[in-house]
């Protein structure tokens, strides 16, 4: 059977186009980062939880997270201060329901992993599309997703005990990140498992710690989880086993194909 197709994602064209000048500023790529085995998730949405104490750890810097993007003086006539990233987040915004900030989240990690994994090619199209039907972007259940990148309350995702088309996964961090000292529950804009995050924490915003509230780090630690393996999510089948490694159905997987087609047609076409 012919494996199916990687959306064509023209927004990241044009957003390579519009984000030259921050590909040019990303910081070059530290100490490697060890890959582990996929994992599988059960498809639940989100609800409201015990909002815990957040839990942090360090975790690996990716390039364009330890320090701003534009990191040099602004090009002659350039206002000063001028953040490439954010302005194209801006535009695009205006043509789809993403926050400006969940954009800038999905474009950094974007830029990062194409210093750390150019082979891999993920786009940010394909990490907005998880972030919709994980979390709306950080605004499940009304919350409102801030300028720090952080949900106004904690997204803490239903037990996962075993109940019928739930799987089970006992505790596996005291609570410490989901509040539940029985059972696992993803945490966070990306819908992490905790058992996960402890493996792919990473820090997106350079402030030392991985927190999988953050949408900056969990679209990073995203990233790299989305391309473990040696993947090239432009072919079909690095693609759809990247995407379906992060929740193993077929209708999430195409889900995330026509959200991302969606994306990077709408910021295609604000070029």
């Amino acid at each position: 059977m012919t494996e199916p197709p990687a959306p064509r994602l023209r927004g990241v064209a044009a957003a390579v186009g519009r984000l030259a000048i921050a590909l040019s500023l990303v910081a070059a790529m530290g100490a490697a980062v060890a890959l582990a085995a996929i994992l599988t998730r059960p498809e639940a949405a989100p609800v409201a939880g015990p909002p815990p104490e957040p839990i942090v750890e360090p975790a690996p810097v990716l390039p364009g997270s330890a320090a701003p993007l534009v990191q040099e003086p602004a090009q002659e006539g350039a206002p000063e201060g001028e953040d490439p990233v954010r302005e194209w987040a801006d535009q695009v915004a205006a043509a789809v329901d993403v926050p400006a900030r969940a954009l800038v989240a999905y474009v950094n990690a974007d830029l990062a992993m194409r210093q750390h994994r150019p082979d891999c090619k993920i786009s940010w199209a394909t990490l907005a599309g998880i972030g919709r039907i994980e979390s709306n972007h950080g605004r499940y259940g009304d919350r409102v997703l801030g300028e720090d990148a952080l949900p106004s309350q904690p997204i803490i995702g239903i037990a996962l005990d075993g109940a019928p088309g739930v799987r089970a996964i006992a505790d596996t961090d005291g609570g410490a990140l989901d509040g539940d000292p029985l059972h696992d529950r993803a945490v966070g804009p990306m819908q992490f498992i905790p058992s996960t995050w402890r493996k792919w924490a990473t820090d997106g915003n350079g402030d030392g710690l991985g927190d999988p509230q953050n949408l900056d780090d969990a679209a990073m630690a995203a990233g790299r989880y989305l391309c473990a393996g040696g993947r090239d999510l432009t072919t079909g089948g690095g693609w759809w086993g990247a995407v379906m490694s992060y929740n193993n159905s077929v209708e999430y997987a195409q889900k995330v194909y026509a959200i991302a087609e969606s994306y990077s047609g709408a910021a295609s076409r604000r070029r």
